[in-house]
């Protein structure tokens, strides 16, 4: 294993153009072609699930057991839940985020016939008009509506739009990096993560990398939404690593510098060897690290477990500030994990009997104690 040069700016570059994709849970298709545009620039070989999933495949010395990393190219977003008669929308959410981050976010509506512009906002947006009610009203999805940059101002005009319920909506990310290296921007979670992965990627194909056992990088679509990586995964795989985000907030032990490892999450505890080893290649290569454990949280991992993938896993996150609001994250985290994924895509295997579903006690893992 060696340490491979991450390209910095191919990373913020590929990060943005995921940013400007919009790709809610559901509305997927155009981030997918970014991505497979992106390995096919790189020469790497992939496959697509029915509706989407990517596993690209960089080739080893042996075809199993194999390993995997998996970040995922869903965000949250919005769907239309009912038209209103003073021609705005009722909106219901895609994934889990609070209707107090969507207050004032500027959105995308997508229609069977185009698209249109809008903003969400609370009931009462007006504080010339409400005067102090607009501090006092409630929040929560049922008390915000969305605002069409059209001239609809009934449910006649909104028909004529050809706006129906379950239209889906977008929020736009808003991305900055500033001097001092923090990107500000909505769905860091998890184009952050996808971003770095296909960095990671580009770094094994152009140092021309030989992989001791086949890796397959995967993105998924539905991570939001609970299913993420129970798809596109394939019985050879033994590992696997999933990239997301770490929450940086009080009572939280992850930050927003280096590689945050995750012990456990509300799934339970990450496979133990498997993670020792990304905290083991972290040591040996200097890599800015710490561990935490996140009570309210799930990712790809949990979503393979519960589809009965037997499969070792560990969660590596980037840290954010604001997660599933207005997030915040710092490049350097961004390039400490891309690092990290490309050096653990050349380590061996954890052992060698993962290479069978089934076999005997022979070569079994031991724990201290």
């Amino acid at each position: 294993m060696k340490a491979v040069p991450i390209d910095s700016h191919y990373l913020l570059d590929v990060l943005f153009r995921l940013l400007g994709t919009p790709s809610p849970t559901g509305y997927t298709d155009r981030v997918v072609h970014l991505v497979c545009e992106e390995l096919e620039r790189m020469g790497v070989a992939f496959e697509l699930t029915r509706r989407g999933a990517i596993r690209a495949t960089l080739p080893g010395e042996a075809d199993r057991p194999n390993k995997a990393v998996v970040a995922h190219l869903d965000t949250l977003g919005a769907m239309v839940k009912a038209l209103k008669p003073n021609g705005r929308l009722q909106l219901v959410p895609v994934g889990h985020w609070n209707a107090r981050f969507a207050e004032g976010a500027r959105c995308t509506l997508y229609t069977d016939i185009g698209l249109h512009r809008g903003t969400i906002l609370p009931m009462k947006a007006s504080g010339h008009t409400f005067g102090p009610e607009i501090d006092t009203q409630p929040s929560g999805w049922d008390h915000v509506e969305m605002r069409i940059d059209e001239r609809v101002f009934d449910l006649a005009g909104l028909m004529r739009l050809g706006v129906h319920v379950g239209d889906f909506i977008s929020i736009d990310t808003q991305p900055e990096i500033t001097d001092t290296g923090f990107i500000n921007s909505r769905h860091l979670d998890d184009k952050a993560g996808a971003a770095l992965l296909l960095a990671a990627t580009k770094a094994i194909k152009e140092h021309d990398i030989t992989l001791p056992v086949d890796c397959h990088p995967l993105f998924t679509i539905s991570e939001e939404v609970g299913s993420g990586a129970s798809a596109a995964l394939h019985q050879d795989v033994a590992e696997m690593l999933t990239i997301d985000n770490g929450t940086t907030a009080p009572g939280q032990n992850s930050s927003e510098f280096g590689a945050t490892i995750c012990m456990a999450d509300m799934g339970g505890p990450f496979d133990y060897h498997l993670t020792r080893r990304i905290i083991q290649i972290c040591q040996e290569f200097q890599i800015p690290h710490q561990r935490d454990i996140f009570k309210y949280y799930r990712s790809d991992s949990a979503a393979a477990l519960e589809a009965g993938n037997d499969v070792r896993t560990a969660l590596v996150t980037f840290g954010i500030d604001a997660s599933h609001g207005y997030e915040r994250i710092h490049r350097e985290s961004l390039e400490s994990i891309a690092e990290l994924v490309a050096i653990y895509m050349q380590s061996p295997p954890l052992y060698a009997r993962d290479r069978f579903e089934m076999s005997p006690r022979t070569g079994f893992s031991t724990m201290p104690g």
